[in-house]
């Protein structure tokens, strides 16, 4: 068809291709024997069609050896052209030209696993090392790969399909041929993996060829993702079909089911095309073979040379056109065609949902209008529209082995617990098992798992952190959960979580004593609001005691130096209950009954306390650098099988001064000893023990530099578990929320925070306000009603001066009322029973006092 439409539309050419067929009868052999025979026996100028991969491989080289151009629109294996043969066209993409379209679908939806399944043969393997590149780059691992034999029987296939259904991985790139692609995905579909949470996507070798697929294997493909060469669509296409249409009855007339023209078809018709028009180019001067210059008997070598090979290839490589396929454009044998279709198969066929090139990414549109990037919607296997999440805990049964460590102590991070009787663990509990739970609870889906406790060593119990986490690695649990701290060292073998306790590593030592010697330590009994807040009382209570007596009460009169300073004078004296002044007042005896009890509380108080400041000793920590310890021999503890121990030696302390503990009372213990009797002058242990420590001994111990950097504790699962990110995630909800106060409080309710203002809080005796604003509030109240009660009674009993005053100024009345407030009060009792004594001055009454 494409060299009657070519000759037709040219009629001009002054050449003709004549076509001499021969069947490979689908086998690399013939299809060599074939290429022999016909370079041989036809000496034919060019041959197009080695079919599969397998056979171009070995004739290329045919070709090479002959000069004859070899044009293949169906050898798709990358590695074909590294073999650097001039002589070979491929007028097809390279398998490797869709592994990036592959990669942006995979990025763009975040899978993290991908199961390549392809072809055991040098088509399916040519492809596997650039999808795996392209994974990479999209941050995908490939914890598996799955290899089908060409000739593989359904048991094959199903054996297959059970080892990957019991694989967590759900998303899967096919790469074979439409014949077995066809049994696998029959076999996929009876298995139950078309369902719901599947994702399978299939390179262009299947997706080019959806029209011509069965439609019992179409139902089987619903759901699927699929790569298609892109084809534009034409009028001159359209014409094409329309012809390979009427052209196909007339060959066969019986056939009711006309397949479709395929690209591989488009690409056939354009490679005779592009044939025709470089012999029409390169001519026919000189179309003979030169005889062999090897005299064999063997057949293979007996290969003459075409002398127009050379003019042929240099005029094959230099034809452009538009074809059916779309632009034709050879650069180093290889056709240049790099946009592909993203296709999803639903009902009865497929439907667009975008594309990709290079150059614009995953786009919605052809023409990358600058806002349509990605795909369209896909209904995915099941018809879920929601993205699967690409990974799922297998259901075979089996559950998922959480491994914890064994411990001698700190049980309220992880505590096995056992039967009394039969000493088997029955169960565990702690802090970081309850997190792990309301966790997995947290999950939208369920996950089976149980504890398995590590096996104790020689060494400590479970044995250290680090050979612990190296059996997840070895495959022994499935994750680890327990105090297990995040650490650089093991995160090359393991994956985290997100911490969820706090991080930090520091030192504990225990709190020496010293007396206090400080002159002006008769003010450290009181805070110093507390001082304000009594003195600024004592000048209260004066004015108070003022406003009440110096009315009735001789004793508080004279001139204004003399009232201020009785009245200051009878306030302060009332500190060391020397005050003699009589008070005549009723409401001032009740101030100043109240008044005394405070300062009789205050002075006794700050008695005891200063008392005790002289006389206790002053709580400092013992040591307060760690090189000092090393520069002594001191000794040094920390917890068995802890990280710390790296620590310690990176600091240069040798083996001989660190000692290990397993709880707080044996560290507490070790302390007691002293590195001269063979415990320990320090710890260094983690931020969450030291708590623990602490909340049970803060009066004796507490933390000092230095500190080093860790990050908390983690759940470790294994590199590449699809788990880790949607824990993570559940970890910061279950951390932010009430659970984690929960659980806190179930495990630490009797662990207080032990700082060192704790401490210092322990061991100060300093009064506050807190401990005495009741009693100044009494105090206040009853002193502030009282004046207001003697004022309303004076302006009651002076209402004749502010009613009947006929000066309509209130400033003058108000002076009025002040002279007359500040005068003696003639009418009171206690006045005039004062004044009916004898005429002795006042100052003479008051030493006879």
């Amino acid at each position: 068809m494409a060299l009657a439409d070519l000759y037709s539309s040219r009629s001009y050419y002054k050449t003709r291709v004549t076509l001499s067929t021969i069947d490979s009868n689908d086998t690399v052999v013939d299809a060599a024997a074939a290429a022999l025979d016909l370079i041989k026996e036809e000496e034919v100028q060019a041959i197009i069609g080695p079919t599969s991969s397998m056979q171009a491989n070995f004739i290329i080289n045919i070709g090479d050896k002959a000069q004859v151009p070899i044009i293949s629109y169906s050898a798709t294996r990358p590695s074909l052209t590294s073999q650097r043969s001039s002589f070979f066209f491929r007028i097809a993409q390279n398998d490797s030209s869709q592994v990036k379209a592959i990669g942006a679908i995979i990025k763009a939806f975040k899978w993290r696993q991908v199961i390549p399944i392809y072809t055991d043969n040098e088509f399916g393997n040519g492809i596997v090392p650039y999808l795996i590149d392209a994974l990479q780059e999209a941050d995908a691992d490939v914890p598996y790969q799955s290899l089908i034999s060409p000739t593989a029987t359904d048991t094959q296939i199903t054996n297959e399909l059970h080892k990957l259904k019991n694989m967590p991985t759900r998303v899967f790139v096919v790469h074979m041929l439409t014949r077995l692609a066809s049994r696998f995905f029959m076999k996929v579909q009876e298995f139950g993996m078309m369902n719901r949470g599947y994702v399978w996507i299939i390179t262009d070798s299947i997706a080019n060829e959806l029209d011509l697929i069965e439609p019992l294997v179409y139902e089987a493909l619903q759901g699927v993702v699929g790569i298609r060469t892109y084809v534009p669509r034409t009028k001159r296409l359209n014409l094409l079909k329309r012809d390979w249409r009427k052209r196909f009855r007339r060959y066969y007339p019986t056939v009711e089911d006309i397949p479709e023209v395929d690209v591989y078809g488009l690409w056939a018709y354009d490679a005779a095309w592009a044939l025709a028009t470089a012999v029409e180019l390169a001519g026919t001067d000189n179309l003979r073979y030169t005889a062999a210059k090897i005299n064999s008997s063997n057949y293979l070598f007996n290969v003459g040379v075409n002398q127009n090979g050379p003019r042929l290839r240099e005029a094959l490589s230099d034809v452009t056109f538009m074809g059916l396929a779309g632009e034709f454009s050879l650069i180093n044998g290889q056709l240049q065609s790099t946009l592909f279709e993203i296709v999803n198969v639903i009902g009865n066929g497929r439907r667009n949902v975008g594309f990709w090139s290079p150059e614009t990414g995953l786009t919605r549109k052809l023409v990358d209008s600058g806002g349509a990037k990605g795909l369209r919607s896909i209904i995915w296997p099941g018809e879920p529209v929601v993205t699967p999440k690409g990974w799922e805990v297998p259901t075979n049964g089996r559950k998922l082995r959480i491994g914890v460590p064994v411990k001698d102590g700190f049980w309220e991070f992880v505590k096995l617990v056992r039967d009394f009787e039969t000493n088997v663990t029955i169960g565990v509990e702690g802090y970081c098992i309850d997190v792990f739970k309301a966790v997995i609870e947290k999950l939208p889906y369920k996950v089976d798992y149980e504890f398995v406790p590590a096996e104790k060593s020689n060494s400590v119990p479970g044995g250290s952190y680090n050979e612990f986490t190296y059996q997840l690695f070895l495959g022994k649990f499935d994750a680890v959960v327990g105090d297990v701290t995040i650490r650089a060292n093991r995160s090359t073998y393991i994956d985290y979580t997100l911490p969820f306790t706090e991080s930090g590593v520091a030192m504990v030592v225990p709190m020496k004593t010293e007396k206090n010697t400080n002159a002006w330590v008769f003010l450290k009994p009181l805070t110093w609001k507390l001082w304000a807040l009594t003195a600024g009382f004592f000048l209260f209570i004066a004015l108070v005691v003022w406003i009440l007596e110096h009315r009735v009460n001789e004793e508080f009169r004279g001139s204004s130096l003399d009232q201020i300073c009785t009245s200051l004078w009878y306030s302060f004296s009332t500190m060391v209950f020397a005050h003699r002044e009589v008070t005549l007042n009723n409401c001032t005896r009740l101030v100043v009954i109240l008044w005394l009890f405070v300062v009789l509380i205050i002075t006794q108080s700050y008695t005891a306390s200063l008392a005790s400041l002289l006389t206790v000793q002053e709580l400092k920590p013992s040591v307060n650098d760690i090189n000092l310890l090393l520069k002594n021999g001191e000794n040094i503890g920390y917890q068995g099988g802890s990280f710390v121990y790296e620590i310690l030696k990176s600091l240069k302390f040798d083996d001989s001064q660190l000692k290990t503990y397993e709880s707080a009372e044996e560290l507490h213990e070790l302390f007691v000893k002293g590195s001269m009797n063979g415990g320990i002058s320090a710890a260094v242990d983690e931020t969450p023990y030291i708590k623990v420590f602490l909340a049970q001994y803060c009066s004796q111990y507490t933390t000092t530099e230095p500190t080093f950097k860790a990050d908390g504790f983690g759940f470790g699962f294994p590199i590449g578990s699809p788990l880790v990110p949607d824990i993570s995630r559940k970890i910061l909800e279950v951390t932010e929320g009430e659970r984690m106060k929960e659980i806190e409080t179930k495990w630490f309710k009797n662990v207080e925070e032990c700082t060192a203002s704790k401490v210092a809080e322990l061991s100060s005796t300093r009064l506050s306000i807190n401990s005495f604003w009741g009693l100044f509030l009494v105090t206040g109240v009853v002193s502030l009603s009282s004046v207001v009660a003697y004022i309303g009674k004076f302006l009651y009993d002076e209402q004749r001066v502010w009613r009947n005053n006929v000066e309509p100024s209130i400033w003058r009345v108000f002076c009025a009322l002040i002279r007359k407030f500040m005068k003696r009060d003639p009418t009171a009792h206690p006045l005039r029973r004062r004044a009916s004594m004898n005429d002795v001055p006042v100052l003479a009454r008051r030493r006879s006092f």
